[in-house]
């Protein structure tokens, strides 16, 4: 059973969530209502996945997020924003965040994703990341675009699976390649990229008008 880590300093949020994803049979195992609380509770309880609001007061969940991502074995944490939240999620996402939901999801979206982050791979709500692609400019697509038309075709291949969400493995099984050799070509990806983990490559692809969320 994936074990669930709910943090926002609004209870009601926490309760609306709570019911949601237990009347689905996952194991909500808490709740923290501030980052300094969303630290100690991820260290006492170890949960798979962490659902955190990026805006709180005293320890924001930006600063909990970078804490938590140095953790041995972090769980897999996922932003809870709204849309006025845009140059926060890019921070959480360069911190270690996997993705990014807005809190307006549908249940049925909301339990899915918990389940893909819970698998190892890449959220993406794709509302949010087309909010989120929307709001940067035109300059910064086309220079996304010239760096994807320089990548190999089997690296296109690569960066358009990340941002559909696909872990390494899946992704062998797409392209019939073994998993250290995705994660070979994930890592060149990155340097070209300039990005600091997989789930900006994500990102960057969907900008690129590559992958799309499952």
């Amino acid at each position: 059973m994936i074990r669930v880590l709910l943090v926002d300093d609004e209870r009601m949020v926490c309760a609306h969530l709570r019911t949601m994803l237990t009347a689905s049979g996952l194991d909500v195992v808490g709740e923290a209502h501030d980052g300094a609380e969303a630290v100690e509770a991820a260290v006492r309880l170890q949960p798979d996945v962490m659902l955190i609001d990026l805006r709180m007061p005293g320890v924001d969940g930006l600063t909990a997020i970078e804490r938590i991502a140095t953790l041995p074995a972090p769980p897999r944490i996922v932003a809870l924003t709204t849309f006025d939240l845009d140059e926060y999620v890019l921070r959480a996402l360069r911190a270690g965040a996997v993705g990014f939901l807005v809190k307006s999801t549908s249940p049925e979206e909301l339990v899915d994703l918990v389940r893909v982050a819970a698998a190892g791979n890449t959220v993406l709500s794709p509302v949010a990341a087309q909010r989120l692609i929307g709001s940067t400019s035109h300059r910064h697509r086309q220079h996304v675009r010239d760096m994807c038309a320089s990548l190999t075709d089997r690296e296109r291949e690569v960066l358009e699976s990340l941002g559909s969400g696909w872990s390494n493995h899946q992704i062998g099984r797409r392209l019939h390649l073994s998993e250290a050799t995705v994660k070979g070509y994930v890592s060149r990806l990155l340097v070209k990229l300039g990005c600091n983990n997989r789930t900006e490559a994500a990102l960057l692809a969907h900008e690129a008008g590559l992958g799309t969320q499952r």
